[in-house]
């Protein structure tokens, strides 16, 4: 399939996030209201600790992570169990399986413009000001397009995810429920809300071959040259992580997909 067809619906996609500037700019600001109140939380777990360094993280180490975590969650975040329950509901979905490109394919693409958004306009600003207030704490070399690496393989663990999820919707027709357990799951075993390394040893070891791990702590200890990242066994051994996650995912995603699709019903039709 051309590469043309594929650029088209991302530059649909940045135009269509574009036009709604002021749905970012909220984001944007609910988002400086959350890290204010991360920023006070962490300062009184620090406080009560009694110590500098809780579980090898450094207040400052702890900030960074989360601060770049929330970041992240804007670029990486997807809403397709939302748009597939309610498309179900409408009827929409008939005329979305008509298109001439695969299901899958064609919904991965059309967020891929809001992605480009959301990382020029959430994650970049947000790195560089990180940068600036820490005085360069982020390493600043090869681990920035290791990143890279990581953070695609994480958008194909997230959007597996996702569908996996979405197709549930074809059963259910609603899956708000289903929807909020899933983000819960996700942020809280992915690293986002809590830094990974605050988990009781034992609970962390499981949670770290899970495809939440995946999402966002990998891309950030990349980043931030954590998790044995800064050498090329460890960061390999990451990104095989990723990649195994990313293969299971999608191929259960395909075959889940087409088993569910023949059981389509719209408006009881």
């Amino acid at each position: 399939m051309s590469i043309r067809k594929f650029l088209a619906l991302t530059r649909a996609g940045i135009m269509e996030s574009l036009h709604y500037r002021l749905g970012i700019a909220v984001t944007l600001f609910a988002n400086l209201i959350y890290l204010v109140l991360v920023y006070f939380l962490w300062k009184a777990v620090y406080a009560s600790s009694g110590v500098d360094v809780v579980n090898g993280m450094t207040f400052t180490d702890t900030m960074i992570y989360l601060i770049l975590a929330t970041a992240l969650f804007n670029f990486l975040e997807m809403f397709v169990v939302w748009d597939m329950s309610r498309s179900i509901q409408s009827g929409k979905i008939i005329l979305d399986l008509l298109k001439p490109m695969d299901f899958r394919t064609y919904t991965f693409w059309s967020y891929s413009g809001s992605h480009v958004v959301q990382f020029v306009l959430t994650f970049i600003p947000t790195f560089i000001v990180v940068m600036i207030v820490t005085g360069g704490a982020i390493p600043m070399g090869l681990n920035l397009l290791y990143f890279v690496v990581s953070t695609l393989l994480a958008l194909i663990v997230n959007f597996g995810i996702e569908m996996l999820v979405a197709t549930l919707c074809l059963y259910t027709e609603s899956t708000w429920g289903i929807n909020i357990v899933k983000e819960t799951i996700v942020l809280l075993l992915s690293g986002a809300s809590i830094p990974l390394a605050f988990f009781p040893e034992k609970v962390r070891e499981v949670i770290s071959y899970l495809p939440f791990r995946a999402v966002y702590d990998i891309p950030l200890s990349v980043l931030l040259g954590k998790a044995g990242s800064d050498s090329l066994e460890g960061l390999l051994k990451l990104w095989g992580l990723q990649l195994a996650w990313a293969v299971v995912l999608t191929v259960a995603g395909i075959i889940f997909w087409n088993i569910s699709v023949k059981k389509i019903t719209v408006n009881g039709g």
